[in-house]
């Protein structure tokens, strides 16, 4: 009794491995029995385009959806070739869309969105910009990303001119020859425009102007083949098929780059502002 006061203090079981990362009880979110985390601490935080975390194993872009894209292109693109009941439809179509109240002056001036004088202008600026700042803030494999954007509009003349003489479709009412599917305006707006939207969505942190982004990418290109069609210069079913297959060369480009570009756990804006010795700003409000 009287000499306990000088007895080393004895360790308690389970003491020893309380604080142990890893072990159950702990509060760390990597537990040992293998079971999720019951609080928010432990869940995994959604990357800068809302996929799974970078936590090992992350999943990425899943590569079948090229499977039902490609068949829908070929569903559009048979129907456009030959006689069908779909065809006569869009042709029936393409006439309500030109009888529409769109001045013609806005009609051709979205059209004039999908020329290479303007679209290729754009892209390469943001190709040049985005270059810039990865490589100031030294990610690794830098340029792939910008030069992928930029094969991606190369190949879009190597797709539809061989598609276009292929199909051999007549175009509307005034437009002599044929050769009009799909549209290489609208594929050119579309893959211009959207591999540029796809070079910029890693840079903005804000959830809410990376959607918006995207959102303005869809209805930009929604409103050039609007014009094409409104003008006269396509069929509706030109348009349609030229989406579809922009969506095939951006997807590509997304899958290459996720697979050969810089690593997805490195946030681009973070590094930036690393490299610069500023911090990020703080997430958007409205995120």
């Amino acid at each position: 009794m009287g000499d306990s006061g000088s007895e080393l203090p004895r360790l308690r079981p389970g003491r020893a491995i309380a604080h142990t990362t890893g072990a159950s009880g702990s509060g760390s979110p990597h537990r040992s029995d293998s079971r999720s985390p019951q609080t928010p601490r432990g869940a995994r935080q959604p990357d800068l385009i809302g996929r799974p975390g970078t936590t090992p194993p992350v999943p990425g872009r899943p590569a079948w959806v090229l499977g039902p894209l490609l068949l829908l292109f070929a569903l559009l693109t048979w129907q456009a070739a030959v006689d069908t009941p779909l065809r006569r439809a869009d042709e029936r179509l393409a006439g309500t869309v030109a009888d529409s109240r769109l001045p013609e002056r806005a009609a051709e001036l979205l059209a004039d969105l999908g020329n290479i004088t303007v679209a290729v202008p754009v892209l390469l600026a943001v190709a040049a910009h985005v270059a810039w700042r990865a490589r100031r803030a030294a990610l690794p494999r830098w340029w792939l990303p910008p030069l992928a954007a930029v094969g991606a509009l190369a190949a879009v003349p190597a797709l539809v001119v061989p598609l276009k003489i292929v199909i051999g479709r007549t175009g509307p009412p005034g437009m002599g020859g044929d050769g009009y599917y799909p549209s290489g305006h609208t594929a050119t707006a579309a893959v211009g425009y959207g591999a540029a939207c796809l070079l910029l969505l890693p840079w903005l942190r804000s959830r809410y102007l990376r959607r918006e982004l995207v959102i303005g990418w869809a209805v930009l290109a929604g409103a050039v083949g609007f014009g094409l069609v409104r003008r006269g210069y396509h069929w509706p079913l030109d348009v349609a098929g030229s989406w579809v297959l922009s969506l095939i060369v951006l997807y590509v480009m997304a899958l290459v780059v996720e697979r050969y570009g810089p690593p997805s756990d490195q946030e681009p804006a973070q590094a930036a502002g690393a490299a610069t010795g500023r911090s990020p700003a703080g997430p958007d409000p409205r995120a």
